[in-house]
């Protein structure tokens, strides 16, 4: 039919409907020779009608690699925009078609064109783990720090999906781990948050700030309130303030606390956490222990000198809480820490 119709003299580039013009319609619907004989016929390879964009985006879109060949023989425009994802190079990589992107890189698209839902190309690649096609976009000249799509940048996207290959590309082409990102604060919170450990020690190898905090506190109160002990190591090895005050819990010993994450709390103690700050939501670090019935780090607390006379919080001093909520084993504690206090009180006067 399509034969019949080039003989009868039928506009060649004539456009409209869902498809646009004739080549673009042969090109979506991969009819590999029905695109061969309106390219021979002088069809403009780059119109750009209907829903799917130009010619190439449409054979793109569909993996036609044969259709897509031909059109770019034909000099058909690799960095039109348009069509779903923005352009062919968004095209091919959308639907991982690791053989078009190359032949689109060797006729020259621009890596770091922006557009689509996903922003750069590299973002892209990153959304949906094309490691491959990552890797070929560097090799290009992608933009590792450029700014834009769903969280920020491309490590960000890279740290989101828990892609570790791919954030180790992107910081050996020296992508910024201390770049603030729009939702977790930093690439290295942000990890935490996902509790990525691998991508976190790679981010601190490549000297990411452990002490940077936005609204959502610091790396290593992340660290803390996800339960990732590892982490939590790691940053304090790093230096990271074991007494950084914020949050909700006040300070970072409270917040272990009350998730009740042990060896974090053995770990700040270790690392000198002060066992009397007072603030946050129970007034103090033994209050909270108490108040959460944490039996066992009230103890480590009292051997690390936590005040049991401190008044705070809700209830005033932690054997207030212990008593007005039957916590009858802590009780016991507390009296006799009270009792060993007197005493030596009394020891000292004579």
């Amino acid at each position: 039919m399509a034969h019949t119709l080039l003989k009868k003299g039928a506009d060649i580039n004539a456009a409209g409907g869902e498809y646009g013009s004739a080549l673009q319609a042969a090109a979506v619907q991969g009819h590999t020779e029905i695109v061969s004989q309106l390219l021979g016929k002088g069809a403009n390879v780059n119109v750009a009608k209907g829903l799917y964009g130009s010619s190439l985006q449409n054979a793109i879109f569909r993996g036609h690699i044969e259709i897509v060949k031909m059109l770019l023989e034909k000099g058909a425009d690799v960095n039109a925009a348009g069509g779903e994802y923005g352009s062919s190079l968004q095209h091919a990589i959308s639907r991982g078609h690791i053989e078009i992107v190359r032949m689109l890189l060797e006729k020259g698209v621009d890596v770091n064109a922006t557009g689509g839902e996903y922003g750069s190309s590299l973002q892209n690649a990153i959304f949906g783990g094309h490691t491959e096609i990552a890797k070929m976009l560097l090799e290009k000249g992608a933009d590792v720090n450029a700014t834009g799509g769903e969280y920020g940048s491309s490590l960000q996207h890279a740290i989101s999906r828990g892609h570790t290959e791919i954030v180790r590309m992107l910081l050996e082409k020296g992508a910024g781990v201390n770049a603030a990102g729009r939702e977790y604060g930093g690439s290295l919170q942000h990890a935490i948050f996902r509790g990525h450990t691998e991508i976190a020690t790679m981010l601190l190898e490549k000297g990411a700030d452990v002490t940077a905090g936005r609204e959502y506190g610091s790396s290593l109160q992340h660290a803390i309130f996800r339960g990732h002990t590892e982490i939590a190591k790691m940053l304090l090895e790093k230096g990271a303030d074991v007494n950084a005050a914020g949050g909700e819990y006040g300070s970072l010993l409270q917040a272990a606390i009350v998730k009740y994450h042990i060896e974090i709390v053995s770990m700040l103690l270790e690392k000198g956490a002060d066992v009397n700050v007072a603030g946050g939501k129970y007034g103090s670090s033994l209050q909270a222990a108490v108040f959460k019935g944490h039996t066992r780090i009230v103890g480590m607390l009292l051997e690390k000198g936590a005040d049991v006379n401190a008044a705070g919080g809700e209830y005033g001093t932690a054997l207030k809480i212990a008593q007005k909520l039957g916590k009858n084993k802590i009780v016991i504690m507390l009296l006799k820490r009270v009792a060993k206090l007197e005493g030596e009180t009394r020891e000292a006067d004579e």
